[in-house]
């Protein structure tokens, strides 16, 4: 059996390399675009393996003082071009933005949904933009405000007890938990804890290497994600079943129709929670690592946040009433940190 394991992954390797061989001889030298300077790797797998064999910000920083701020590569099965200085990420982002169109490796898009509106342009993408921005506005948030301080409560006691936490990653538990909340509204606990442990093993294979061996975390990743879209089709089931309108994310993506007054299908649907999700968790856990490590270094500051949140709560008897949206809107100082 090990021999046999072994015979494959040479009849697999040498096809690689001789369909490798094929297209470079078939590419002529005026085809070729003029590359910055770097290496290319392996055919196919590039340097994907370089990649995950040691630390990430490793492997740039070591391709940077190497090749200079702009150099070439190929990971996660795409040639790249990367780009280290700010006057290039400009380039690309603000000043010629119109030449580039965003795109993925085909391995993420698999993994999040080819319906997720970051995959697509134009009247597609506006009007899914367009959804996803009106379910995050303050009217549909209003309502929210008490269960979001119940979640951000449940995570400070959680914390308690003096262990050692990884803050970002405690961040990113909690804004999972926020974005569930704005996504299904008050969900019942099964569904979202089969969320949450399917999410998580998503989450975990989503920048492994592409293999679909078993077992490996971006096969357990493609399995957990099919395994979502059936949880989301049973509540979009639901909620149908139940004739229920509500203004969060699926029930705006549910009574959306375009101009031929087509609907979504369950997969669009799917695709492109899974997306918001993304988006969203790992920006927004982030930005609020960061803010605590700000707050943590600057004990005047801190103290006197501290000091009107308690006022806040106080005013609310001790927390016995829930924090109001008035009261959200009543704190200058946490605004301006």
């Amino acid at each position: 059996m090990e021999m046999l394991c072994i015979l494959v992954y040479l009849l697999l390797f040498l096809s690689c390399i001789l369909s490798y061989l094929f297209r470079k001889h078939k590419r002529s030298p005026q085809q070729r675009a003029k590359l910055p300077p770097g290496s290319m790797g392996w055919p196919y797998i590039g340097e994907t393996l370089q990649l995950y064999s040691q630390d990430p910000n490793v492997f740039f920083s070591t391709k940077q003082q190497r090749y200079g701020e702009i150099f070439k590569t190929h990971i996660l099965g795409c040639p790249c071009v990367m780009l280290a200085s700010p006057e290039a990420a400009r380039f690309v982002l603000v000043t010629r933005a119109h030449l580039f169109k965003p795109t993925y490796p085909k391995s993420k898009e698999h993994m999040i949904g080819q319906s997720a509106l970051f995959f697509h342009q134009g009247d597609y993408h506006t009007r899914l933009r367009k959804l996803v921005q009106g379910s995050m506005s303050p009217d549909a948030i209003r309502k929210l405000v008490p269960d979001i301080e119940a979640i951000a409560i449940s995570a400070l006691q959680s914390w308690a007890g003096g262990h050692v936490l990884n803050t970002f990653n405690e961040m990113k538990k909690l804004s999972f938990d926020v974005g569930i909340l704005s996504i299904f509204g008050r969900l019942d606990s099964y569904y979202r804890e089969e969320l949450k442990k399917n999410y998580c093993i998503v989450d975990k294979g989503y920048n492994s290497f592409t293999t679909k061996i078993p077992g490996t975390p971006y096969s357990n990743a493609l399995s957990a994600r099919k395994r979502l879209n059936v949880i989301v089709s049973e509540l979009i089931s639901e909620r149908k079943e139940k004739r229920l309108v509500e203004k969060d994310l699926l029930g705006s993506l549910l009574n959306s129709k375009d101009k031929k007054v087509q609907i979504l299908t369950n997969d669009q649907i799917a695709d492109n929670i899974i997306g918001v999700l993304f988006a969203a968790q790992d920006t927004t856990a982030s930005v609020l690592t960061w803010i605590l490590k700000y707050l943590h270094d600057d004990p005047k500051l801190l103290e006197a946040v501290q000091a009107e949140q308690k006022a806040i709560y106080e005013s609310n008897d001790g927390g016995i009433r829930p924090l109001t949206w008035s009261q959200t809107r009543n704190m200058p100082l946490t605004y301006r940190v």
